[in-house]
């Protein structure tokens, strides 16, 4: 079963330490505060799990606690109990998901480890996939790489946000993201996003290719700050680069309304 068509996903990628989590979270943020009465999820597709920091939230449960334990009952060779714990799979997911507000958040958990249980991937998958339909926007902090998204989380997003620093290797890896996710992925529209610029007298020789550039960000010390305390995104100042920045971006994707 596939999410509901209305249902906007909104996929946060590009190479690692470029601040797809901040952005990510900045985004839940204000898509929070923009429809008070819509029902957000924020998923953490990155092992590193820092979406929940960045949130204020508890990831206790996550995906891959899901998937292992089925996976130590097939290898002791307890098949009914494996079975069992499939079918329990559902209701498992949704004890996962950890709920503030009209915002929930649900955590991947770590890769894939050795061996194959592609079906027991693949039906966790659609799982997610059924969950995320129950809510009106889906929010994404993915891995590197957009193959993360498809094989782990889903196959289809509305919005892919590329994320990039003002470096000329990070703009080589969205290219290459995008170029992927036009055969992996099903999206509707994509955009950059460049962040953490230490000069913005760099922005007009940036180049991000054929896409469009949705916002660029300069170096934030607020998001430094907030990264060494461990404090939320909601203790950044609406004017802080970074949530201006998230929030130009949205509204040229049509996500949430200007003001």
């Amino acid at each position: 079963m596939m999410e509901k068509s209305n249902t906007i996903i909104l996929a946060f990628v590009g190479k690692g330490g470029v601040g797809k989590t901040s952005l990510s979270a900045a985004a839940v943020r204000l898509l929070s505060k923009a429809y008070p009465d819509k029902r957000i999820l924020a998923i953490d597709a990155d092992p590193a799990v820092g979406l929940a920091t960045a949130l204020g939230t508890d990831a206790s449960l996550t995906v891959d606690d899901i998937r292992k334990a089925f996976v130590a009952q097939a290898k002791k060779g307890n098949t009914g109990a494996a079975v069992e714990l499939l079918g329990e799979a559902k209701y498992r997911m949704f004890d996962a998901v950890a709920e503030n507000g009209n915002v929930s958040f649900l955590a991947i958990g770590r890769p894939e480890g050795a061996g194959c249980y592609c079906k027991v991937n693949a039906y966790l998958k659609e799982i997610i996939s059924m969950l995320a339909g129950n809510y009106d926007y889906v929010v994404i902090d993915g891995e590197a790489g957009i193959e993360h998204v498809n094989r782990r989380v889903m196959e289809k997003v509305t919005h892919l946000l590329l994320i990039s620093d003002a470096s000329r290797k990070g703009l080589q890896v969205i290219k290459t993201i995008h170029a992927v996710a036009k055969e992996m992925v099903m999206f509707e529209k994509a955009g950059v996003i460049i962040n953490r610029i230490p000069d913005m007298s760099l922005a007009e020789n940036l180049d991000a290719g054929a896409t469009e550039i949705l916002s660029l960000i300069p170096d934030d010390s607020g998001v430094a700050m907030n990264d060494a305390t461990g404090e939320s995104i909601y203790s950044l100042p609406e004017s802080s680069p970074l949530m201006q920045g998230a929030k130009e971006a949205l509204v040229k994707l049509g996500v949430i309304q200007g003001n």
